[in-house]
């Protein structure tokens, strides 16, 4: 496999990560407009997921770091 190859791969693998945590944090933006505001257990849960969310993301930024090391020295 090319570097060049490696590097696209690579980078739609990113680019998976970083559409998927957009998409979840808008989608999570808009259901929490319809909360009423005085539903705190309602607000508290949405913050959870976005927060879950992006620690997520990190965990895929982790793996991805991983799949650049194997993919350049392997």
């Amino acid at each position: 496999m090319s570097l060049g190859l490696k590097l696209l791969v690579v980078f739609l693998a990113f680019l998976a990560v970083l559409a998927t945590v957009i998409w979840m944090a808008f989608r999570e933006r808009k259901l929490a407009r319809a909360i009423p505001r005085d539903d705190l257990a309602a607000q508290q849960a949405a913050d959870g997921r976005v927060l879950a969310t992006i620690f997520g993301a990190i965990l895929g930024g982790m793996g991805l770091t991983l799949l650049v090391a194997w993919l350049v020295f392997f």
